[in-house]
């Protein structure tokens, strides 16, 4: 076959790929939320291309000896608020797709570098070991950095939040009323989306107990379940639920001026390498460079 026919596919097939990759790229993808709005979650352009090719490894991701890791993704879909979007067989089968599909295309550029570098022969093996390595590690990496942005975005929300249900509640609303006024009072944020739910489970006959304890384990923060404790022992010791939300608003926020005040102290202890490796030298040369610049120039002449 002649060169130019090949290549001329190739390039037919690259440009098709993309043609395609744009398409799937401008795709929104929307979680369905307890009063039947929907709300965009952002995936990786790659889980978008993979994901059609999750249901042909569903017989392998969903074996009994992969329950625990399954089980486990399932948990951190939900508090990364992707429930609904992904489940924790599709998840899985991701990550096996990354380095099977991926994978290719990373070691024949590896390759052509060595090509380039006779030098990087050696090591070929190594760093498609490598790269295989972290396209499987890479999803969960994702979700996990998914996962800690709702929750700090979770407890920049909850002091304020609950000073809504502090004044609802003392003004002489019940619990309930105060939090669906708080649902409407506040934009759908990622707090807001929970207690959404918690007021719709509790609407369709689940008990408040057993909501908010369900809230707790979606979102998995340890401020929340010290509130969530708190209101379960008011309600069953029958103690004032607006005393007890006070007391809890301050506790959240003097815990979060302790974080700030710890990130704070380990500034100093964070700016040491850039200071060291980048700031100092660049200083040096910024000062010296004319200086050393000369010396080589009459040192040669």
């Amino acid at each position: 076959m002649p060169a130019f026919v090949v290549i001329a596919a190739w390039t037919l097939t690259a440009a098709l790929f993309a043609w395609y990759a744009a398409g799937v790229a401008q795709t929104i993808t929307y979680v369905t939320l307890a009063d039947g709005r929907r709300q965009e979650r952002r995936l990786p352009l790659t889980f978008k291309l993979l994901l059609p090719l999750a249901p042909n490894l569903r017989g392998m991701v969903t074996s009994p000896g992969l329950s625990f890791r399954r089980d486990r993704m399932d948990a951190l879909l939900v508090t990364g608020g992707f429930e609904g979007l992904l489940s924790g067989w599709e998840f899985l089968a991701l990550q096996i797709l990354h380095p099977l599909c991926i994978g290719p295309l990373w070691m024949l550029l590896v390759h052509a570098a060595t090509r380039l570098e006779p030098g990087l022969s050696t090591s070929e093996p190594v760093l498609d070991l490598l790269g295989l390595v972290l396209l499987f590690l890479t999803p969960t990496q994702w979700l996990r950095k998914a996962v800690a942005k709702r929750q700090r975005a979770i407890l920049r929300s909850l002091p304020f939040v609950l000073d809504l249900l502090t004044l609802s509640v003392e003004a002489g609303m019940d619990f309930m009323s105060a939090l669906q006024r708080t649902t409407e009072a506040r934009r759908i944020d990622e707090l807001g989306e929970e207690v959404l739910r918690v007021v719709r489970e509790i609407q369709l006959g689940t008990p408040r107990r057993e909501a908010l304890r369900q809230m707790a384990r979606r979102i998995d923060l340890p401020d929340v379940r010290s509130v969530v404790n708190a209101l379960v022992q008011a309600d069953e010791l029958g103690v004032s639920v607006g005393a007890i939300l006070r007391i809890q608003a301050d506790q959240i926020r003097q815990r979060r001026f302790e974080r700030a005040e710890r990130l704070a102290n380990e500034a100093p202890v964070k700016l040491l390498f850039p200071l060291l490796f980048f700031i100092f030298p660049s200083v040096f040369l910024i000062l010296l460079g004319p200086v050393v610049y000369r010396l080589f120039q009459q040192f040669f002449s």
